[in-house]
């Protein structure tokens, strides 16, 4: 969530004027940050918000580094009336870049924000940094494309990506025959899981591995419907999906392992502008992970989860505190255990989501 009041801090922001019924100015956001956090410089560097996670990320080197991008990249002013519009300026784009990400899902309940004129802008910045784009398109067939990443000489990292309406998104932000707008998902349905699946096979090859970006549910609450674990079962069961990667919730969820595949109901958020506001500190929104997969060469499934900790201060990701790790340790473990993983801190300092 790099927009508004991290947007603000970077070198070349957007206007401040915001249309909130709490707040008019993207600024108000870095106050409250300042507040709770202390004094946050102005014009920082492209790569300041990833703090620690940089030197994370470039070590591990992955073949594909994969975001929710839950703002428009745009000045439009077009600004759709439903209260919280988050848009970064075109000019503080490289921020993305910088951290290496190479695919951001764009199927999410805030890329319209700005409206259409919004979003092309958002397809375009992306194009021009060469990061790709999934979840939402020009019209309904480019929505509807994934992703795709040689992971070496025989095998593809394909990545699928949906808005769920339980997310927030609205249904009419569907793309159309010649209408711009997400893929987005009405229902859990069979008959639409089916209808998924057999998108995927028309595309996958038996070597690759596929990734389904789903952004459903609430914001808070550790509570998951019935529904989405079907739908992601169908997905693991008719499509050999490998990974469902949920998002939607502002704080991490429940890891399953079914059939050899990983489910992430939800991975909470990476950077947001959150500090100083009150109302769902239990939660710890503030600690946030990275998801560090890798894959057997053989099989292509997955293999090794670890989940690497930071905490957002200043708008920043640093270092948590030991208590706080465990903190996230034995609440991911007690929402987990029970649906095949155990997760366990190691002496590195991550946190290794492991097979019971």
């Amino acid at each position: 969530m790099t927009g508004r009041g991290v947007d603000q801090v970077l070198p070349y922001p957007c206007a401040p004027r915001i249309y909130e019924p709490a707040a008019r100015s993207a600024n108000e956001y870095v106050q409250l940050a300042e507040r709770a956090n202390g004094r946050i410089l102005r014009q920082v560097s492209f790569e300041y918000p990833w703090g620690a996670a940089l030197a994370e990320i470039r070590s591990a080197a992955p073949v594909i580094y994969l975001v929710n991008l839950e703002t428009a990249i745009t000045h439009s002013e077009d600004f759709l009336p439903k209260g919280i519009n988050y848009r970064m300026s075109p000019d503080n784009a490289p921020c993305l870049a910088s951290a290496g990400i190479n695919c951001c899902v764009l199927a999410n309940n805030h890329v319209l924000d700005w409206s259409e004129a919004g979003l092309i802008d958002t397809l375009d910045n992306l194009r021009k940094l060469g990061i790709q784009a999934v979840g939402a398109g020009t019209d309904a067939v480019e929505a509807a494309s994934p992703a795709i990443f040689s992971a070496d000489q025989n095998r593809r990292v394909i990545v699928f990506a949906v808005a769920s309406v339980t997310s927030g998104t609205p249904e009419n932000w569907a793309a159309g025959e010649n209408r711009p707008g997400l893929n987005v998902l009405r229902e859990f349905s069979d008959a639409t899981a089916l209808r998924f699946a057999r998108q995927i096979m028309h595309l996958k090859r038996p070597e690759d591995i596929v990734i389904v970006s789903i952004h459903w549910g609430a914001n808070w609450g550790y509570f998951i419907p019935q529904d989405q674990v079907h739908f992601a079962h169908r997905l693991i069961d008719e499509a050999d999906v490998a990974v469902v990667f949920g998002h939607s919730s502002h704080h991490a969820k429940r890891i399953e392992r079914y059939r050899h595949r990983l489910i992430l109901y939800g991975c909470g958020d990476f950077l947001n502008d959150y500090e100083g506001i009150s109302g769902h500190e239990e939660y710890r929104d503030d600690l946030v992970l990275l998801y560090a997969l890798d894959f057997d060469t053989s099989s292509g499934e997955p293999q090794k989860l670890e989940l690497v900790p930071f905490q957002i201060r200043r708008f920043q990701l640093v270092r948590p505190s030991l208590q706080d790790v465990v903190w996230l340790e034995r609440t991911l473990d007690r929402e987990s255990r029970a649906f095949g993983i155990a997760v366990r801190l190691q002496p590195s300092g991550r946190l290794l989501a492991e097979c019971i």
